[in-house]
């Protein structure tokens, strides 16, 4: 059911970010550009999103952190960071109490972006990287329970997307997207999961300047 949803939302984002696109590029037609001296137009950002998906079929919940520079409104090159709790309820007989896993990973961020001229353009991110991952008590009111070494375990992570970029403002800019994410084998004892692989859809804001050095102007014609 999770998988079903998120491809339905994969496919209105694709189909509404062709749609604006069009009208963007026909409103262009009617205003003369002039005095464009091609420079690179040069952007910096910090970005915030949540997002809600999946990891062996249960619910996980997920919120991210990005910083990047945008290389003419069509390129981002940065580092990004996730975090997220996947409520598994796993039984762990040692302990004899129910367990969620949890885990932290970040990495490389590129984002080709296209239509960039437009209001809403359409990107592919991309986030390489590494972090751990492990179970916690699912009864917060224990506060005795820590993480140990042997409860965390390193992950590889390859995460690709698509997203919707929506223009706000030169220094606001609002996305939503689909992912999934690819890991490496996992190994925790009483563990069912032995990957985090999993889709995941979310909202996010970016924060900063997109369009510094920018010299571009037009004229109704």
């Amino acid at each position: 059911m999770i998988h079903q949803k998120l491809f339905s939302l994969l496919l209105i984002l694709l189909f509404t970010g062709f749609a604006y696109a069009q009208e963007d590029e026909q409103e262009d037609e009617d205003y003369l550009e002039f005095n464009d001296r091609k420079n690179v137009v040069h952007g910096v950002y910090l970005g915030l999103n949540a997002q809600f998906g999946e990891i062996d079929g249960e619910p996980t919940y997920q919120g991210g952190l990005k910083v990047a520079y945008v290389a003419n409104q069509q390129f981002e090159v940065g580092f990004s960071g996730t975090f997220f709790y996947s409520v598994q309820d796993v039984f762990n007989s040692d302990l004899d109490r129910d367990q969620d896993l949890i885990g932290a990973y970040g990495g490389l961020h590129l984002e080709p972006i296209f239509f960039s001229k437009s209001t809403i353009n359409l990107s592919f991110p991309i986030l390489i990287g590494a972090g751990a991952v492990g179970y916690v008590d699912d009864n917060f009111d224990d506060g005795d329970y820590e993480l140990t070494e042997d409860d965390v375990d390193a992950i590889f992570v390859l995460e690709p997307g698509v997203s919707m970029l929506f223009n706000v403002s030169r220094y606001l800019q609002l996305e939503a997207g689909v992912k999934y994410r690819f890991s490496n084998k996992i190994d925790l004892d009483f563990s069912p999961v032995s990957r985090i692989n999993g889709f995941s859809a979310g909202i996010g804001v970016k924060i900063g300047v997109f369009n510094m050095g920018r010299n571009r102007y037009k004229k109704n014609i």
